[in-house]
């Protein structure tokens, strides 16, 4: 029997394949985070209903991809650090230094970690900014950003639906389309689409169900 055929994705002993959806895209004057719901070990679904867009600060978030045992220690890491950071500087962080501080943990322990992130988010002095952190922990300024397993099958749908400009209302629904499609695609990516909105007046999340996603399988 060939090896891929019983390891198809080149996997090391004991190391399980895991996989999700995850985007995040500015607009003028913010930005939407989206992802899938589903937690996978291997072909198991562990949790159906996962949270994997988390708060670092009141205005920054940031989409979770990989293990989620390291992605949820890196995003407790970095809002403790940003909370210390904000209270001897008496104002909102910059989206930068959040993004900044998670790249710096995921690239210090990067023989140790397998974390893809988004960090995105408003501050007042740049805007709605997205920032993507790789597995590695390269740090790239995006106008938008997709990761995960389920990302693959949806380059294609990103670049054709994806124009500069859009509205917060276009940006919505940009994202509900193309993590639905990458769930309807993608056996490690399921269950609900969390959206994430961020602007200076505030942050608004909404959940999906099944039912009402744009595009089913």
């Amino acid at each position: 029997m060939n090896s891929l055929d019983s390891n198809p994705y080149g996997l090391r002993d004991n190391e399980l394949s895991s996989g999700t959806t995850i985007m995040a895209v500015t607009f003028d004057g913010g930005v939407v985070l989206g992802a899938d719901s589903r937690v996978t070990s291997g072909s198991y679904i562990v949790n159906r209903t996962a949270d994997k867009i988390q708060p670092v600060h009141d205005y920054v978030w940031a989409c979770r991809s990989g293990s989620a045992a390291d992605t949820q220690a890196i995003s407790d890491y970095v809002r403790y650090y940003v909370d210390s950071h904000v209270t001897s500087l008496g104002r909102l962080p910059k989206v930068k230094t959040c993004a900044t501080l998670m790249s710096h943990i995921c690239y210090g322990n990067k023989d140790n970690l397998m974390a893809g992130m988004i960090c995105a988010g408003w501050d007042p002095y740049d805007g709605g900014q997205v920032y993507e952190v790789p597995i590695g922990g390269t740090l790239l300024k995006q106008d938008f950003s997709i990761g995960g397993s389920g990302s693959t099958y949806i380059y294609g749908l990103v670049d054709s639906l994806y124009k500069p400009g859009m509205t917060k209302e276009e940006c919505q629904d940009f994202v509900k389309k193309c993590v639905s499609h990458a769930m309807a695609r993608d056996g490690s990516s399921g269950g609900v689409v969390r959206i994430v909105t961020v602007d200076q007046t505030g942050v608004k999340k909404e959940c999906l169900l099944g039912n009402d996603l744009p595009y089913l399988p």
